[in-house]
């Protein structure tokens, strides 16, 4: 008998455990929708999904007067008993919490230790509910280990960039549906936004001052940091911009999905790739370069040896055969120490590389790279040009010099640009896509054959590929007629139609289908057209 009422408590017990998190889950639900109804009346939702469900959602509203659209974020917030505790508990924590272990993520770290530390100080939050003591939780978590103020946005996958211009201003981002929007979040004073910059290049492990008041780091989880400190460089005080990392990046198939591309040009570039032919891809700041960079680079041979050399991390490749290199700055007025991208390149052809790919050449660097591809080295990069024909001229002036004999070793030069939609749409504005523009092939340094155009009048790709200059290298490398190259190019562009059919779209899973179709192409391909 006495076993049958310990186990019919034990199930009681669960129940009771599992009805408190439901009624703390629906209070945490209703408070949110209280702050959610107190919007104010001349704006109309037009979004609305989870960042951190349930503490925090994202609202995306739009003024019915201006058309303006604001990003809204719309976070539960703390009485005032609670905030009394939540500081409390931080000052707490911040005493007692050690460093994260080896492979171990700061958040990782806080929940490993929070329950530990909080068992000693149950007395801070013995007269909170269950809610209160959760609120707090989460808010310590996204302080703590997290990005304090800006941790809402940090978890938005839509989210691409996150700036700061200055105390009492709003916080902008670039949404990738929206694009340039205002957020509800501000610093209110100098102090505010000071310490949170100083907490941020905390940790990427780097230092800033009033003597070193620039700062270009790597944040936890790769997002790339830009700070300026104080008014040592900008008179409005200190900014910052954070360029969001994916830990899921964009491939070939995404591309297409997204219109950045089509299967034609994604199977030209196959070609070229699978050819050893370098590639350089152009554009402005934010047009999608090193996107592009990561989704060519996933039509790389998977057996084949990869190293990148970048000055910040941000090329992700998710492959095995794969060495990622990073520049590092001097230390002190000699810059003793330092590692820069010229001596990166050098190294890395001793490493025996079948592709050397750089995150964005603008250097001396360019002349080492250019010297690896006339050994027989693919190449890959990014460049700040308008066209392919700026570009050459760039190569060939300082600081690059690179002499006009060898500039047909980088084959193809593809431009992306954002592209307004030519009819207004996406709430009365004209939207915008990342577009492969132009695809073009280095004849000489005087000469280049354009064989995509995009034409955004008529919505589609202007093509040349009958008189392509490198579709002629490659059937004169492989001693077969150009008809055979372009039927090669036609099977790989119905296996990229295959691959966006069937959503095969991670790196992952593109370079194990890679890796089935170069062990037998003829199969695999007659496999396709057999699911056709």
């Amino acid at each position: 008998m006495a076993r049958k009422d310990s186990k019919k408590k034990k199930k009681s017990k669960k129940k009771n455990k599992k009805k408190e998190k439901e009624s703390s889950l629906e209070e945490l639900l209703d408070a949110l929708r209280l702050q959610t109804s107190r919007m104010q009346e001349n704006c109309e939702a037009l979004e609305n999904y989870p960042l951190k469900a349930p503490f925090s959602y994202a609202l995306i509203v739009q003024d019915k007067e201006t058309g303006e659209i604001s990003y809204i974020v719309d976070e539960i917030p703390l009485s005032e008993e609670e905030k009394e505790a939540f500081l409390k508990i931080k000052n707490i924590l911040e005493a007692n919490l050690e460093a994260p272990l080896e492979d171990e993520t700061p958040i990782e770290s806080f929940r490993r230790q929070f329950p530990e530390i909080m068992a000693k100080y149950r007395n801070i939050t013995k007269n909170l509910s269950n809610v209160g003591v959760r609120k707090i939780t989460h808010y310590l978590e996204c302080e703590i280990a997290g990005f304090g103020k800006i941790d809402p946005l940090m978890a938005d996958p839509y989210i691409e960039d996150i700036s700061c211009n200055g105390v009492n201003k709003p916080i902008y981002l670039w949404h990738r549906k929206y694009e340039n929007i205002k957020t509800n979040l501000y610093f209110k004073d100098e102090e505010e936004l000071d310490n949170f910059v100083m907490k941020l290049v905390h940790k990427a492990g780097k230092h800033v001052s009033i003597a070193y008041p620039t700062v270009d780091a790597t944040l936890p989880g790769k997002h790339r940091l830009a700070i300026y400190y104080k008014k040592e460089v900008t008179p409005q005080g200190t900014s910052f911009t954070i360029r969001k990392f994916r830990e899921d990046p964009l491939t070939v198939v995404d591309l297409i999905n997204n219109e950045t591309m089509t299967p034609e040009v994604a199977a030209y570039l196959w070609l070229l790739c699978e050819n050893k032919f370098s590639s350089m891809i152009i554009g402005a700041t934010g047009a999608g370069k090193t996107t592009a960079l990561n989704a060519i680079a996933g039509l790389i041979h998977p057996e084949q040896r990869i190293i990148t050399v970048e000055e910040v991390a941000e090329i992700n490749l998710l492959r095995e055969n794969w060495v990622s290199t990073i520049a590092r700055a001097g230390f002190g007025v000699e810059s003793s120490g330092e590692i820069s991208l010229y001596s990166l390149i050098k190294a890395a052809v001793r490493h025996r590389p079948d592709w050397i790919i750089v995150g964005e050449i603008r250097g001396e660097e360019a002349y080492v790279l250019f010297q690896a591809l006339a050994t027989g080295h693919g190449g890959l990069c990014t460049m700040h040009a308008e066209d392919a024909g700026t570009a050459i001229k760039r190569l060939t002036q300082p600081p690059m010099n690179i002499p006009a004999t060898i500039i047909p070793l980088m084959h193809c030069v593809i431009s992306v640009k954002h592209v307004k939609a030519p009819i207004l749409v996406n709430y009365g504005r004209r939207s915008s896509k990342r577009k492969f523009v132009k695809i073009s092939e280095v004849v000489s340094a005087n000469s280049v054959h354009d064989v995509f155009v995009w034409d955004n009048t008529a919505g589609v790709y202007r093509e040349d590929l009958a008189n392509s200059y490198l579709f002629q290298k490659i059937a004169e490398k492989w001693s077969l007629p150009v008809e055979y190259v372009l039927e090669e190019y036609e099977h790989r562009k119905k296996v990229l139609e295959y691959l966006v059919a069937k959503n095969i779209r991670s790196c992952r899973s593109i370079a194990k289908f890679l890796g089935k179709f170069y062990s037998d192409p003829e199969i695999t391909y007659n496999e396709i057209l057999e699911s056709r």
